[in-house]
């Protein structure tokens, strides 16, 4: 029984984590450089789950999901036209932003609330299935 409340849990910190990472590519939507000052634009973090828990044993470790990695997608750059940006390295007018839609964002967000509201009335089903059992058995 213990088991169905796990697999909850760990699908509401995966969605934590995804909505961590959609909160980190809206706030650096308009970010161009690195912490040094470089011009390098933000590229948009993705996110990627798995099946199982990887640090449980047994039966555990096939249940649930887990982030297995938070990746930079490299191409999600678009050209845009500013001329007279001190990033426009060719004399055209184009330098590369980030390619970060926020109506996207807050789908996804809205996806990963949802699917965390989700796992929270799957646990809460899954203590009042364990709470009832415990009265049946004292």
């Amino acid at each position: 029984m213990y088991g169905a409340l796990d697999i909850s849990v760990s699908g509401m910190v995966a969605q934590r984590t995804r909505l961590a990472v959609i909160a980190a590519n809206v706030a650096n939507q308009n970010t161009l450089e690195d912490a040094k000052g470089n011009y390098s634009p933000y590229l948009r973090r993705e996110i990627m789950f798995s099946a199982g828990d990887p640090n449980g044993s047994g039966a555990a470790r096939e249940l649930g999901v887990h982030v297995s990695d938070i990746f930079a997608n490299p191409g999600a750059l678009r050209s845009s036209y500013e001329p007279g940006s001190p990033y426009d390295d060719d004399g055209d007018g184009y330098i590369m932003v980030p390619d970060i839609n926020p109506i996207v964002e807050q789908v996804n967000a809205l996806e990963a609330a949802r699917s965390y509201e989700a796992n929270v009335m799957a646990a809460e089903a899954t203590k009042t299935m364990m709470a009832q059992a415990l009265r049946l058995i004292a």
